[in-house]
């Protein structure tokens, strides 16, 4: 199936002011992930990248579900990604041929900030994509369904990478082993999650957080980002060198200069990005 129910695209975009919302759409299937639907997603966080007037993207679910993982009833069939449609090849309407093309990996690479919006459960291939964002909301009656362990496998898209780095080796070691699922409070105690609200209240806190970042200056946030995922594995020598490069990229800025004016002024920042 290339499309969810209506014909609809199994990924939906759409921009409002400097934020890019991001939505999985077959709630038909809890979101589940589908070739299609991997090759969408991939285009779309493409696509955030290039969008210049984009400063912030936010990643959700349609329906009740965040995403429940690989589509299991696709995989049994024989057209999901671990059946004929693999991600190598082309069944299931889409290809994705190289490791570099992963979702999982533009995601790791990408320098726009995104939060994730945990609408509901986040399962599998789900949590990973949800580990990936900088940011993770999640509506109360969300869960993390870490259970790899149980379907004697291991989180194949990022997740034994992020996990030890968000909560520590002891935790992420806890979770992954024992396999249980997290409510939304519990995600949020271990520092997974970094606020919960109310079902019908998830949104407006994901946009609220989204508009706040796009009305920071943009290369200045960009620059953080690329800095935090360099310095996981740098030195710290390393690391403050390349600290002042960036410094002194975004000191030649036009809202550098932007920023000091408006803090002497003592009024709200316009930045453009320049």
């Amino acid at each position: 199936m290339s499309d969810a129910p209506g014909g609809e695209p199994e990924v939906l975009y759409d921009v409002d002011g400097h934020v890019a919302t991001i939505t999985l759409n077959r709630p038909h299937r809890r979101n589940a992930i589908s070739v299609p639907m991997l090759v969408q997603l991939g285009e779309a966080i493409e696509r955030v990248e290039r969008d210049r007037g984009v400063r912030c993207a936010i990643l959700t679910g349609a329906g009740v579900g965040f995403c429940a993982g690989l589509d299991i009833k696709d995989a049994m069939a024989g057209t999901g990604i671990c059946g004929g449609g693999s991600l190598g090849g082309s069944g299931g309407g889409g290809s994705l041929g190289r490791t570099s093309d992963l979702p999982t990996i533009t995601l790791y690479e990408m320098n726009t900030p995104i939060i994730a919006a945990l609408n509901g459960a986040a399962a599998g291939y789900g949590l990973d994509l949800a580990l990936g964002c900088d940011l993770r909301v999640a509506a109360a009656g969300a869960r993390l369904l870490p259970g790899f362990a149980k379907r004697a496998i291991v989180p194949e898209s990022g997740g034994t990478w992020y996990l030890p780095r968000l909560v520590g080796w002891a935790k992420a070691a806890e979770i992954a082993y024992l396999g249980r699922d997290l409510t939304a409070a519990e995600a949020k105690e271990y520092g997974i999650v970094n606020e919960v609200a109310p079902d019908d209240e998830l949104m407006d806190l994901a946009r609220d957080w989204a508009g706040e970042i796009a009305a920071n200056a943009p290369l200045a946030v960009q620059a953080m980002k690329r800095l935090f995922r360099a310095g996981m594995n740098e030195d710290f020598r390393t690391h403050s060198e390349h600290v002042l490069l960036q410094l002194g990229s975004l000191m030649a800025t036009d809202d550098f200069q932007e920023g000091l004016a408006s803090f002497m002024e003592r009024r709200a920042p316009k930045f453009e990005g320049r």
